[in-house]
């Protein structure tokens, strides 16, 4: 079995080195050894698998081209539970977040593990578009004007597309200006 500087010098020359000077029988050598640093930890918060036992855990060297392959292989997560703002009633959702890469630490990727936050999501774009789509059109502009003044007109068409507490006004339609 190779020693750990025996590996050291071919894979890559490590940057950081500890110098020493020695005393051999009246003269000065100067030694330079490896500063090499091992972690050991449960780094994966809450697993999508049990850890194995110590006893048959490895080694693994990380750095900036295999770090998310290792963070994958740790299949580290969290469960959660938060306050759920999106309601206004002083309750909780449970959160479930998995990481397997760095990128899995931006918002847009929480968001898309969140099913309440997706659909908020989902819904901001397709309003966006929509607003999009009417700057460009006048007969759309003038028709979504007309069913935000129509009351009636309002509550069918959230009927029609499922949008609950669509038979009550809310938000002030009807008196836009």
């Amino acid at each position: 079995m190779d020693s750990v500087h025996d590996k050291l010098s071919r894979v890559r020359k490590p940057r950081v080195h500890i110098s020493y000077q020695v005393e051999t029988e009246g003269a000065e050598v100067e030694r330079e050894l490896p500063f090499v640093v091992g972690v050991l930890g449960d780094f994966s918060g809450n697993p999508a698998q049990p850890p194995k036992p110590l006893s048959e855990r490895r080694f693994s060297e990380i750095d900036r081209d295999s770090f998310d392959k290792v963070m994958a292989a740790m299949t580290p997560g969290v469960k959660m539970r938060v306050p759920n703002t999106l309601r206004d009633d002083g309750s909780e959702m449970a959160v479930e977040l998995n990481f397997r890469s760095m990128e899995d630490f931006e918002p847009a990727r929480i968001v898309e593990q969140v099913q309440a936050l997706r659909a908020l999501l989902e819904t901001r774009n397709r309003l966006r578009d929509l607003l999009s789509k009417a700057d460009r059109s006048e007969n759309l502009e003038e028709l979504l004007d007309h069913i935000l003044q129509d009351n009636a007109e309002l509550r069918r068409l959230s009927g029609e597309l499922g949008i609950p507490g669509g038979d009550q006004q809310t938000g002030g339609e009807g008196e836009r200006g």
